[in-house]
């Protein structure tokens, strides 16, 4: 585990910024030379804090036009092959096993109403091991950075 100093957090938030950035780009947001912005980047990638860089979308302009947020309450010991089966399902951005009122909360986008009708009632439910599910619709969405 290595300890994170206030360059290489400043370095996560231009990355998280702009994951395309230049090293050079890098290198004089945060103050410190193109060299020693590579060395920082290698060593965060190295220690696994970097796993890899995205690509973020509009999810409107993709086709999406409706998104929720689903919750899952799954019986006891079933998360590995829940999450194993909700993983096939494309429309599934992002799933987290959480702690509290439910299990599990999905962000599902999907193309419209009737495409997250079926997606909810026909792809997640139809998972043996999930005992309800909760869907929260969002009607607007931002990616904070």
């Amino acid at each position: 585990m290595i300890t994170l100093d206030d360059t290489d957090e400043a370095i996560l938030v231009e990355l998280r910024r702009d994951a395309r950035a230049s090293m050079t780009a890098i290198a004089e947001a945060v103050h410190i030379s193109r060299a020693g912005a590579h060395a920082r980047i290698k060593r965060l990638t190295d220690a696994g804090i970097i796993t890899g860089y995205s690509v973020r979308t509009d999810p409107v302009l993709l086709g999406h036009h409706a998104s929720a947020y689903v919750t899952l309450a799954i019986e006891q010991a079933t998360w590995q092959e829940v999450s194993a089966r909700l993983r096939t399902i494309p429309e599934i951005e992002h799933m987290a096993l959480v702690g509290g009122d439910f299990d599990v909360i999905l962000l599902v986008r999907a193309r419209d109403a009737r495409d997250l009708r079926r997606i909810v009632l026909e792809d997640i439910q139809a998972i043996p091991s999930i005992r309800s599910t909760r869907t929260t619709l969002i009607f607007e969405d931002f990616t904070l950075i």
